[in-house]
């Protein structure tokens, strides 16, 4: 806020009778002219901008204005120069009336800042006005036996100026009978007598006609006269006298009608009409005021019979004449003075000069959103004013100077939790009762972006099936940002993540308006099981503020791959054979189906059943092992070629299967083909030598397949705990046989069965894993299911 200029000195300006005078005033941050009354219409009063230290170029902008501060306003301002005129033409009698001080209140408010300067012009009488009398002849009657020094009141002159422009000096007419005798009431009125100084003979002169004449103390002096007409008569010769000679009353404002306010008392020693005395209201008494007061003539009781109102006039002045019955009549004087005691009739009044309906969110504390006046037309203690507004609310009222108050913020505010304030402002003045006004202001609170947006679940799991259908919705992701407008607006995205050493993008699609995901290709359980995305949210605000969410994608598995029979193969037909010596007995091991699934859980489960044999009887598969035994001992009669076919399916749903045929071929007696070759041989220890090498071979062999078979089972079992985390619970993998209707074990990657029972090794592919990985609840039931996620039909669309 600039500082107003301070000067005691007195600036002239060309403007003629002008007279301008400009005073700061620190204490009441007012700024003072002073003017002479008859300016005419657009007559220069002074240069608000230039006094208050304003930029005149930014006027304008600021909303440079004049607020009136009364009821009737002669002034205005120029709102590009800053310069303060009158309106109208200035009358200070017709502003102010007998008000010994007349002053216009004015406030000047500017923006941006908020700021408000207070000022005023004082209106300085000039001697405009000549006094006059109220009556221009006054008509006396006097006895002949009036005694020298007896007093005739007169009617005193009118003048509406103030000060040294009103009356102040009285002259009459040279003559050799009569004088004035003036003297000064405590309200300042001059008191007009006729003084007779000689005495007076009817017989000698009848009459007399006199010049009073009124002077005021202006300059040039004005003055008005009134002509005295004097009859001289004989008798009544004793003039009415009042009790006192002023009568000093009190009145309460608004006091009804008929209220007595005084009971004036005048005598009169003559006898008969001549002491019979008539109360009357000297023409001094303006219209006004006797339809405020009414005065018996015979009793003298003046009372109420208009509304007292203090705020209007707080004291009244009530001339009163005693005139009795003789002939001629005789009057006397007193003068009644009434003072209106003030009564808490007014309540306070608010004026909202000005009201920032908007306040930024992050508004510091002490930022001023409204300027506010509370005026009372009371007086005293009725006029003392307390304005308050609601402690809930993070405003507070700061008093500048008596009856102004600025409305700042208290404390920070958040349009999140309170978007809008009604703030009511009472106003209670210190009377008895009180009186209050109450206004309410209506403060908006704008938004700022202070809130990133926040996931409804900062972390989630999705579950997709493979095999899904490209394109379609698999989730939705949803964030909620308490901001408003623009700071709300939430636009979706992935962070940078790579699936397979790809981008996300290759897979996924994500909706940046409504946070839809979509795949963009199938999913294959067999090459990825779970992996992990993050969804950012950013708002459109400045700056932007963002948050992420982290989606754990877990693939569920679908049976979608058959068992592969890896052993026994093919070997350049379509079938594996096999040799079964003759003397096999019951249970006679003759070779082990190895299938594998790539599937997992129930879909990888692998049931062995025959599904066609030449002879049904001879042979029996593991229903679980995959383990082929003889059903009972080799006939002769048994045809020396045997056929089986197998089927393999996994317990998946549907289920899927493979089969495998097998060839076994019967030989009579091993031990004799081993005589007759042996006959060929020319050197018997050559022969037991190799017998010897087969010995360790086959021991070797046992061996090494055992040691594989303990490793596999360590290594498997690591495997099916890790695979097990991924899904959040515990799974075990088992080596089973036959006999407990379980699974063998199987080799992992890149490695090799060496199984003797079949006389071959099997190399197994890459692309397999041969493993039966069960959950816990697999123990309960051979017939155990994940359900497949299904996403929700969803419109919308990647």
């Amino acid at each position: 806020m600039a500082e107003p200029r301070i000067t005691n000195a007195l600036k002239f300006r060309p403007l003629g009778v002008i007279f301008l005078l400009f005073v700061s005033d620190l204490v009441f941050g007012k700024i003072h002219y002073s003017i002479r009354e008859e300016m005419e219409s657009g007559a220069f009063i002074g240069d608000v901008a230039e006094d208050l230290g304003l930029n005149i170029r930014r006027l304008s902008a600021r909303k440079f204005r004049l607020v009136p501060a009364g009821q009737r306003q002669c002034l205005e301002v120029n709102l590009e120069t800053g310069i303060l005129f009158a309106s109208e033409r200035i009358d200070r009698e017709q502003l102010c009336g007998q008000m010994p001080a007349c002053v216009l209140s004015f406030q000047i408010v500017v923006e941006e800042p908020l700021e408000m300067y207070r000022g005023e012009v004082e209106i300085v009488d000039i001697n405009d006005n000549s006094p006059s009398f109220p009556e221009s002849f006054i008509l006396l009657q006097m006895a002949e036996t009036m005694a020298p020094v007896s007093r005739f009141p007169l009617e005193s002159a009118l003048d509406p100026d103030m000060g040294t422009n009103a009356v102040s000096v009285y002259n009459i007419s040279p003559n050799e009978h009569f004088g004035l005798k003036v003297e000064t009431a405590e309200d300042g009125t001059k008191i007009v007598e006729l003084l007779l100084e000689k005495p007076l003979d009817r017989e000698r002169q009848s009459s007399f006609q006199l010049m009073l004449t009124a002077t005021d103390g202006g300059s040039p002096p004005r003055s008005g006269t009134a002509r005295i007409l004097i009859t001289v008569l004989d008798s009544n010769d004793n003039v009415p006298a009042f009790d006192s000679k002023i009568y000093k009353v009190s009145l309460t404002e608004n006091s009804p009608r008929g209220s007595l306010v005084v009971s004036v008392h005048a005598t009169d020693p003559d006898e008969g009409s001549n002491g019979e005395v008539t109360y009357f209201f000297s023409n001094r008494v303006s219209q006004k005021m006797q339809e405020l007061f009414s005065l018996d003539a015979r009793t003298g009781e003046i009372r109420v019979q208009g509304i007292i109102d203090y705020e209007e006039d707080d004291n009244f002045s009530l001339d009163i004449h005693a005139v009795d019955n003789g002939s001629p009549a005789i009057a006397g004087r007193s003068k009644v003075l009434v003072k209106v005691i003030d009564v808490n009739d007014n309540a306070p009044g608010i004026l909202l000069t000005s009201v920032a309906g908007i306040v930024r969110e992050d508004a510091v504390p002490g930022t001023v959103t409204a300027l506010i006046d509370v005026i009372d037309r009371d007086s005293g203690i009725n006029g003392q004013v307390h304005c308050e507004i609601p402690k809930n609310v993070p405003f507070k009222l700061q008093s500048s100077s008596s009856g102004h108050y600025k409305l700042i913020t208290n404390d920070m505010l958040d349009r999140e939790t309170t978007p809008l304030y009604n703030i009511d402002i009472v106003a209670r003045d210190s009377g008895s009762p009180p009186r209050s006004t109450n206004k309410t202001i209506q403060i908006t609170v704008s938004d700022i972006n202070d809130n990133a947006p926040r996931f409804a679940r900062p972390m989630d799991t999705v579950y997709v099936t493979e095999n899904n259908a490209p394109g379609a919705s698999i989730f939705a992701v949803t964030a909620f940002d308490p901001d408003q407008g623009q700071n709300s607006y939430i636009t979706y995205s992935f962070t940078e993540n790579l699936i397979q050493e790809l981008p996300l993008s290759n897979y996924l699609n994500l909706n940046s308006m409504n946070g839809t995901i979509c795949a963009l290709r199938s999913f294959d359980y067999e090459r990825v099981k779970n992996f992990q995305i993050q969804v950012r949210a950013r708002d459109a605000g400045v700056p932007p503020l963002s948050s992420s969410a982290t989606l754990n994608v877990i693939i569920l598995d679908q049976n979608d791959n058959a068992p592969v029979i890896v052993s026994p193969s093919a070997q350049s037909g379509s079938a594996g054979v096999e040799v079964v010596p003759q003397s096999a007995g019951q249970g006679y091991l003759v070779t082990k189906i190895i299938a594998t699934d790539a599937d997992s859980g129930q879909n990888a489960r692998l049931l062995y059943q025959v599904l066609k044999a030449t002879e049904p009887s001879l042979f029996i598969v593991g229903h679980h092992s995959g383990e082929i035994r003889t059903a009972r001992g080799i006939l002769e009669q048994d045809s020396t070629t045997q056929s089986l076919v197998i089927l393999v399916k996994d317990n998946g749903q549907p289920s899927l299967s493979s089969t495998a045929t097998i060839h076994f071929s019967i030989l009579g007696n091993v031990t004799e083909i081993f005589s007759e070759r042996s006959n060929l041989v020319t050197n018997p220890e050559h022969v037991s030598d190799i017998n010897l090498y087969l010995i360790v071979i086959l021991g070797s062999t046992s061996f090494i397949f055992l040691i594989i078979i303990i490793l596999l089972i360590g290594i498997k079992c690591k495997q099916d705990r890790n695979t097990a985390e991924v899904y959040n619970s515990p799974s075990c993998c088992h080596g089973l046989d036959d006999s407990n209707n379980a699974f063998n074990l199987t080799p992992t990657l890149k490695e090799s069965l060496n199984y003797t029972g079949a006389g071959e090794i099997i190399h197994i592919p890459e692309t397999h894993h041969y493993s039966v990985c069960l959950s816990p609840e697999s123990a309960k039931s051979d017939f155990l299911f994940l359900k497949p996620y299904t996403p929700p039909v969803t419109q919308d669309q990647c």
